[in-house]
């Protein structure tokens, strides 16, 4: 895969991580924390593949 794209589809930090599934900062950091968040911290900082991250809350949704 290219590696574009790869950087393209991650999504880094918890601020961008809030941003992309419509929550407060507050309410993300709590899901990550717990690992509710299809997420991992990456050198202390939570890192997320877009799409699965989409993924999961189309299937919560449902």
């Amino acid at each position: 895969m290219n590696s574009n794209i790869t950087s393209m589809e991650l999504v880094w930090g918890g601020e961008e991580i809030a941003k992309l599934i419509g929550r407060s900062r507050r309410i993300t950091f709590h899901l990550l924390e717990k690992g509710e968040l299809p997420a991992k911290k990456v050198g202390g900082r939570w890192v997320a593949e877009r799409s699965k991250l989409i993924a999961f809350f189309m299937e919560t949704a449902a």
